[in-house]
């Protein structure tokens, strides 16, 4: 058991290299985005909640190295916030109405969906887009309806939810790596 699932992620990881030129116009993009006064705004339900606030948390403290905290939020993480919303609007509004709250032309919204189909998460992500902000989804594999929503998308190729997300945090950090690298700070 322990062997396939270590043989599952060697070869979703190597399925994933394919995506480092992605990930490195991310990292440079965002770079800008956050150099400039910009934010990050992270959106997932679950074991992708966990990794969203994994990325915004690499932001706001440090990746590995000094640096100034960058402006990141993870959506889920205000739990008073988004209780209410689904109290007064529903699970659909969950994340779609936090964007319009924090959302700004020019900000980059990375929605997470193992399945690619969270309701929610596509809601955020077709807010996002009407707001003017970058769209870019780590989802498991393609097509799903969230990759195509997106401005770009990273879809895992995957067997299970728990590989997919273990390809997720490499990307998570991966893309910290080139962030941090574009801002300068030493590695």
């Amino acid at each position: 058991m322990i062997e396939e699932h270590f043989s599952a992620l060697r070869t979703a990881l190597d399925r994933a290299c394919a995506a480092a030129p992605r990930i490195q116009r991310w990292g440079h993009h965002l770079a800008e985005v956050l150099g400039s006064g910009g934010r990050l705004l992270a959106c997932g339900n679950g074991g992708s909640a966990a990794e969203a606030q994994h990325l915004t948390g690499e932001l706001v403290g440090r990746f590995r190295d000094e640096r100034a905290p960058l402006s990141a939020i993870a959506l889920h993480a205000d739990t008073s916030a988004g209780t209410a919303i689904l109290n007064d609007y529903g699970e659909h509004e969950l994340f779609a109405r936090q964007v319009r709250a924090h959302g700004r032309p020019g900000d980059v919204l990375v929605a997470l969906s193992t399945s690619g189909r969270s309701q929610n998460v596509v809601a955020a992500a077709k807010t996002a887009q009407e707001l003017g902000l970058t769209t870019w989804a780590l989802t498991g594999p393609a097509p799903n309806r969230l990759a195509a929503l997106c401005d770009d998308a990273v879809a895992v190729d995957a067997p299970t939810v728990a590989t997919v997300q273990e390809v997720h945090l490499a990307v998570v950090h991966a893309l910290c790596a080139v962030l941090d690298e574009s801002l300068g700070v030493a590695a």
